[in-house]
């Protein structure tokens, strides 16, 4: 059984979980999240917690039981308190601004660049070095930031890019030069 799937997910107060026609939906005080139920698995919500159960006992099945229960598991969280990620410029001149609820990105290049925040994430600036990135949904919170380091990622010489906060920029040696 899996380690991972086997274990129940407590539901807390304020947050209901609901199971219909191979559908969850969990709903708290910073809103509600919908997913469809993986193949090979099933989820029984009682007694403040849900449980979730596998059919049959093939690799794939085994693989879906614990993501189900990692997914189900992050819906409540996010439900209740929020994920966030937190994006650092580094370089000479790389700075951010808000522009309404969208941002505008000064990365090197001879233009600014724009990122729209899409539904149901919200973008902050600390600073103008500093980008939050915020929701309910962890996979949509994690996707839009790594979006927005596409824009220009860490280079190894001089570390200058986009980095998550606590990412760390292995450093590479530049060129020695003839003697």
């Amino acid at each position: 059984m899996s380690r991972i799937g086997k274990l129940p997910v407590a539901i807390p107060a304020g947050v209901t979980v609901q199971v219909a026609s191979g559908k969850v939906t969990v709903k708290g005080p910073k809103g509600q999240l919908d997913r469809v139920v993986e193949r090979f698995t099933s989820v029984a919500v009682a007694d403040g917690e849900a449980v979730i159960s596998r059919i049959g006992d093939d690799h794939e099945a085994r693989a879906r039981h614990g993501l189900m229960r990692a997914d189900l598991n992050n819906m409540v969280r996010g439900v209740l308190h929020g994920f966030e990620k937190r994006l650092v410029l580094t370089g000479v001149g790389y700075r951010v601004q808000m522009k309404g609820k969208d941002l505008s990105l000064s990365l090197g290049f001879s233009h600014p660049v724009e990122y729209a925040a899409p539904q149901g994430i919200q973008l902050a600036v600390e600073g103008n070095t500093t980008v939050i990135v915020s929701g309910i949904d962890k996979a949509q919170v994690g996707q839009v930031a790594a979006d927005i380091r596409e824009h220009r990622r860490p280079e190894p010489y001089k570390g200058k890019g986009i980095a998550y906060s606590d990412e760390v920029i292995r450093r590479k040696e530049g060129k020695s030069g003839k003697k």
